[in-house]
């Protein structure tokens, strides 16, 4: 009897499998330093997320944004993009039972996908830039495709950053554009567009 409770568990799982796109996730491009990150999420995805730590005092913004197809006019659905950034003080700091990836990019990260019309758009608190250093104020990007596809494009930086002409000669790193983006204030919320 266990016997055929195990091998038809077998034949289901198999059967399961068979009857599912295989995708294996593979990184693109060049060195990524915890890109496999985008790979963590552990719970349904939607276009649209709060990070954690909006509720904190900070300056609040609300960062929205279309993803295309290759050809910059078709939109991209369901792409998840992996973001991460500093805390208030421009540490990316940790929960104590934080796992993986958690453990290094902090507890201020998520994961947004995008719907049918490229878009997406996520809340959080304006980070803080690193201290003691010129590097500009950012929040990391790391992009998974339907495919299983993964890579890095250029972080959100943001306009009126100070630090931001540090890295002017070469303002965009990656792919997805230079990733500089304009607040706009509205009524005590920052507003930007990737």
């Amino acid at each position: 009897m266990r016997q055929s409770i195990i091998i038809a568990l077998l034949i289901t799982s198999i059967w399961s499998c068979a009857q599912k796109k295989s995708v294996i996730p593979s990184l693109v491009g060049g060195p990524c330093e915890g890109c496999e990150a985008v790979l963590e999420y552990n719970k349904p995805l939607n276009d649209v997320d709060t990070l954690p730590g909006f509720a904190e005092s900070g300056r609040k913004m609300k960062i929205e944004g279309t993803v295309f197809q290759p050809n910059g006019k078709t939109p991209a659905k369901d792409v998840i993009i992996y973001l991460y950034h500093t805390n208030q003080q421009g540490y990316y700091e940790a929960k104590k039972d934080a796992q993986s990836w958690g453990k290094r990019h902090g507890y201020i990260r998520s994961w947004v996908k995008t719907n049918e019309k490229g878009h997406y758009t996520y809340y959080t608190l304006k980070p803080a830039p690193y201290p003691n250093r010129i590097d500009p104020t950012h929040i990391h990007y790391t992009i998974l495709k339907p495919d299983g596809k993964y890579y890095y494009i250029s972080s959100v930086e943001f306009r009126d950053d100070p630090r931001l002409k540090n890295t002017a000669q070469n303002p965009a790193k990656a792919g997805g554009g230079n990733g500089i983006i304009e607040l706009v204030n509205s009524g005590g919320l920052l507003i930007g567009t990737r």
